[in-house]
């Protein structure tokens, strides 16, 4: 990477070099979804500024990453997997003071290293081999290999070589998690499966880094973020939502419409129910792994009184004010200390 493409992480997501992995996230999380292209469609400045932030968080989240993107700035990553030559090279090389905006590419700090000039070659071999340098940002081209849920079951342990091995992290609507979408990561495209989870890790095999003298390549693990969604939550597997009622509908029973993921189903509610009671719409919540079907959705009720009534409604209110037989605090007369 030349100097003129170093990209200030912390600029990038609004923050100083002093802020927390909590501001560090909250900063992530406001910026991805201001940026995220579902919610700018078309509009390519904003594609540009969400893989920005994205690239930014997958380093500055990870504390390692972190540290030595502070100490080596756009040479984090090289820098970082060459403090030692590979095998047949002897030479452990201390990056702590050197002053690395004094070079273009890490290349030619190596060159410099070694006294040499040219593309580079591997110490202590037979023979002149070029070498090259990928960074973990997850930009890696033409995803052609498989992916496979490794959220349950699997680790980075599984990878020949896990030193390869790159994270990136991936945001998805509520929508796209749940129905499965193909996404473009670098210059490639991923499918991913209906159903994933905050949290959950998609490997994509043969998609990481390269040894730059084995050519071998490691894998692409990809974190799923949920952006978060203005109705639906989660608790644990299920999904939640608060949906507001009358108090007239509370006290009489009724049916009512409420938003599931596939769309509006009816629900009854009965008579008497108290605000702030959930009820459950079974097998509505989110889908289950390996086509184990669906979890369920828990729908809290909310009172909410009308602003404005009308002169009918405020004088059937005062009637059934002047008639009420039903005192709810009735208990609270005995309660002293």
């Amino acid at each position: 990477m030349a100097a003129t493409d170093y990209k200030d992480y912390y600029a990038i997501l609004g923050l100083s070099k002093t802020a927390t992995a909590d501001e560090i996230k909250k900063a992530y999380r406001r910026l991805a979804r201001k940026y995220h292209p579902d919610l700018n469609p078309g509009d390519k400045t904003a594609e540009a500024r969400f893989k920005e932030v994205n690239e930014a968080y997958e380093v500055l989240s990870d504390p390692q990453n972190r540290k030595k993107y502070d100490q080596y700035g756009q040479y984090w990553n090289q820098a970082g997997s060459s403090s030692r030559w590979p095998s047949g090279g002897k030479t452990t090389v201390d990056f702590n003071n050197l002053d690395f905006s004094q070079f273009s590419s890490f290349d030619e700090f190596i060159n410099s290293l070694l006294g040499r000039t040219g593309a580079g070659t591997r110490p202590g071999g037979s023979g002149s081999r070029s070498y090259s340098y990928r960074t973990s940002t997850g930009r890696t081209t033409g995803f052609g290999g498989g992916f496979e849920d490794v959220s349950s079951g699997y680790s980075r342990s599984n990878s020949k070589n896990s030193s390869l091995d790159q994270e990136a992290t991936l945001s998805l609507s509520l929508s796209e998690a749940f129905r499965g979408v193909k996404k473009q990561v670098g210059g490639g495209e991923v499918s991913i499966p209906p159903g994933v989870k905050s949290g959950s890790k998609i490997r994509v095999r043969g998609q990481g880094q390269v040894d730059p003298y084995t050519q071998q390549r490691g894998d692409l693990y990809l974190k799923v973020e949920i952006l978060p969604h203005s109705f639906f939550q989660f608790e644990g597997d299920h999904l939640i939502c608060e949906v507001p009622v009358t108090p007239d509908e509370l006290v009489l029973g009724g049916a009512i419409e409420i938003p599931t993921p596939d769309g509006l189903v009816t629900m009854n509610i009965p008579a008497g129910i108290r605000s702030g009671q959930t009820l459950r719409l079974r097998g509505k919540g989110w889908i289950k792994p390996k086509g184990g079907g669906r979890t369920d959705q828990f729908v809290k009720l909310v009172v909410v009184p009308p602003k404005d009534l009308s002169s009918i409604e405020r004088e059937y209110y005062e009637k059934i004010r002047a008639n009420r037989s039903f005192d709810p605090r009735s208990d609270l007369q005995q309660i002293k200390l």
